[in-house]
């Protein structure tokens, strides 16, 4: 996009996905349904606040998590991502929220980043930057720490059996909820949906072979919802 003193610090494509994190791919989104330009740049979870992405810095402005990032572009732009919506909706709205981004987000996460084929395929390349010898120890440390990690948010604790039942309930739980509609709350697209897009792109993402992947894959709405968010909001992104 063209310059812009509003910047989305970002990670980068990869996984067969716009970005390799569902966060930054709804921040993404809903700066798009804003229509607002911005600049995009690339940067790693170390250098962010917080140590996590997205952040922005909007006119010297630094604001830090996808949901305080999109309280702040309503506020400040006179955006309603809601717009429509009644009192209802938007409750549903934030527990269809939390259950991609507390619970289902987490099952992907630990089939993307412990179980050991998709982590070599894919996050252990995180260290690739590095000097060569100091790799195995750095892939080391990062699946560890994200083991930690998962093992205080509580599905890490259990077996992957279980992870996958887990996380089959919520994707059948967002398929339901789904229907037959076009976006979550009805025809057109809202919050909600930026958040869902990013969530169930990262599970059905190709690249990683996981049965959460397959649950998501047998619930051809959901299939067809992530085809037709992908190329409204990423075009030129071949899915």
């Amino acid at each position: 996009m063209s310059s812009s003193s509003l910047t989305l610090y970002a990670s980068r494509a990869g996984f067969g996905l716009p970005d390799t994190s569902p966060f930054v791919i709804k921040t993404e989104v809903q700066l798009k349904m804003a229509g607002l330009a911005y600049d995009r740049a690339s940067t790693i979870p170390p250098q962010a606040p917080n140590g996590k992405l997205p952040f922005i810095n909007d006119h010297d402005e630094v604001v830090s998590d996808s949901t305080f990032i999109r309280a702040h572009i309503e506020r400040k732009y006179g955006v309603d991502l809601d717009e429509g919506l009644d009192a209802r909706q938007r409750a549903e709205s934030w527990a269809i929220e939390r259950l991609l981004e507390d619970h289902l987000y987490f099952a992907m996460v630990w089939f993307r980043w412990i179980d050991p084929e998709n982590f070599a395929k894919g996050p252990a390349h995180f260290a690739d930057s590095a000097p060569e010898a100091d790799r195995p120890k750095l892939r080391q440390d990062l699946q560890a720490r994200k083991a930690v990690e998962l093992h205080a948010q509580g599905l890490g604790r259990h077996t992957p059996a279980r992870i996958a039942e887990l996380g089959t309930r919520s994707i059948d739980a967002l398929s339901q909820r789904l229907d037959d509609k076009v976006c979550f709350m009805g025809e057109a697209p809202s919050g909600v949906d930026a958040t869902a897009f990013g969530v169930l792109a990262g599970v059905l993402t190709p690249f990683f072979d996981t049965p959460l992947r397959q649950a998501a894959e047998a619930r051809p709405n959901l299939v067809a919802y992530v085809a037709r968010m992908m190329q409204r909001y990423y075009p030129e992104h071949a899915w």
